[in-house]
């Protein structure tokens, strides 16, 4: 077996984080008497969200940070009257509750028996264990390592020598990751020194330069690299 341990990232890789994300923001618009709320502000949310998401790989910010000054910025943009910190926290817990899957993602877990799974994560430790608790994925992951808790976020190598000392693992040949975000977890693996798989089911370009040992375009095609045999 080419490798043992199988890293995957969350959001966009094993779960559906766009319809996740699109449905709690619709409820927490409903809740702050905001019906059409998401057909509003969806776009300039993305934006906001994107630029500090981007800024948080590089060190720029801090996840608590985030949490808040993505609203702050929506709704003194849309010139909402609106408690961002309030607002954060209610999108947050109904986000936790949206479990939506990427296809194939239930298959290949189960397809990947032999291997140790785990999930390495940027996000909110709440939200993170509340959405794989929930899923079909439940009793999937040796470990669940978030960035919240490791104190480092990917593509830093803090997160990833935390995930190392929790798996009680050395050999890094042994081990690959699984992510669709060039910037975080391909880069990350990198940084790191293992392999790297980059799903890539909306066929990007990669214009960026960081090059992943292997890309492709569904989960089920990641069986065949992790379980194929030593040359």
């Amino acid at each position: 077996m080419k490798y043992e341990i199988i890293l995957f990232d969350v959001d966009d890789t094993l779960f559906d984080f766009s319809l996740s994300e699109k449905k709690a923001l619709h409820k927490a618009f409903v809740e702050f008497g905001l019906p059409t709320g998401l057909a509003e502000y969806e776009d300039n949310y993305k934006e906001i969200s994107k630029v500090l998401w981007r800024d948080l790989e590089q060190g720029l910010t801090t996840l608590s940070e985030l949490r808040v000054e993505r609203f702050r910025r929506l709704f003194l943009t849309q010139e909402l009257e609106i408690n961002a910190d309030t607002f954060s926290s209610v999108y947050l817990g109904y986000l936790g509750k949206e479990t939506h899957l990427v296809q194939g993602a239930v298959k290949l877990c189960e397809n990947l028996v032999s291997c140790r799974l785990a999930v390495i994560t940027n996000g909110f430790r709440d939200v993170q264990t509340s959405r794989i608790g929930r899923s079909p994925l439940c009793n999937t992951f040796e470990q669940i390592i978030i960035s919240e808790e490791a104190g480092f976020q990917k593509p830093e190598k803090g997160i990833f020598d935390y995930a190392f000392s929790k798996l009680q693992v050395t050999d890094k040949a042994k081990v690959l990751i699984v992510g669709d975000s060039l910037t975080s977890d391909i880069q990350g693996g990198i940084n790191y020194g293992i392999d790297t798989c980059w799903f890539n089911p909306n066929i990007k370009e990669n214009n960026i330069g960081i090059k992943p040992t292997y890309e492709i375009r569904k989960l089920p095609y990641l069986i065949n690299i992790v379980l194929k045999m030593e040359s």
